[in-house]
């Protein structure tokens, strides 16, 4: 059984949590932990719609999430974040980015790297036609659609800034649209995408 380790940070207190695969809760994916150049790494397959793996053993309302995320640089075929103030398989907040966009040279689409919703009531359809430019932002400087990348996600209330393999500017700075009073985190994928996750770390505030 491979271990994925999960470090949490509340306030003074630190703790480590071993987090096994039936520790998961997977809504519409398959998660698969395998291990990669000694790092354990949580892998989730296609389907058509979006997936989620739930980790069981977190909570989270306000702090930082850090992670490593890798997609691929295929279009309209990889889109892969994070969940963060879940209720259900279908009510939740997110972060996601679109690789395939990273280094486009088309410049619509580059404009759509990193994208926040608010499922059910804001996914990115209304957004982009109710708010455009508002919750998706290019990626500057791009990284490689294929590679790993670091995400640090910092949460507040309503205060979601997202940085990109330690840019001190954020990529994406917004008002979350609602308060679900979640506090599940999972890993994220959209439509058709699979994805791959590792070095998981979050520090809880109050």
């Amino acid at each position: 059984m491979l271990f994925s380790s999960v470090t949490v940070f509340a306030q003074q207190n630190t703790a480590t949590k071993p987090i096994v695969a039936n520790k998961f809760k997977a809504f519409n994916r398959t998660v698969s932990m395998i291990k990669e150049e000694g790092t354990t790494v949580i892998k989730l397959n296609e389907a058509e719609g979006p997936g989620i793996a739930w980790i069981k053993a977190l909570e989270f309302t306000n702090g930082v999430i850090d992670l490593d995320i890798q997609g691929k640089d295929l279009l309209q075929q990889s889109f892969v974040g994070v969940a963060f103030h879940g209720v259900n398989d279908t009510t939740y907040e997110a972060v996601y980015f679109r690789p395939f966009n990273f280094s486009t040279s088309d410049p619509i689409r580059k404009l759509h790297a990193v994208q926040y919703i608010a499922n059910p009531q804001f996914d990115w359809p209304k957004l982009r036609t109710d708010f455009p430019n508002q919750y998706e932002k290019p990626v500057t400087p791009a990284p490689d659609p294929n590679k790993w990348f670091h995400v640090r996600l910092q949460i507040k209330g309503r205060k979601v800034s997202v940085f990109i393999n330690g840019n001190t500017l954020p990529m994406l700075a917004i008002e979350g649209l609602v308060d679900t009073g979640g506090k599940m985190v999972g890993y994220w994928v959209g439509n058709g995408s699979a994805g791959k996750w590792k070095n998981l770390n979050i520090t809880a505030i109050k």
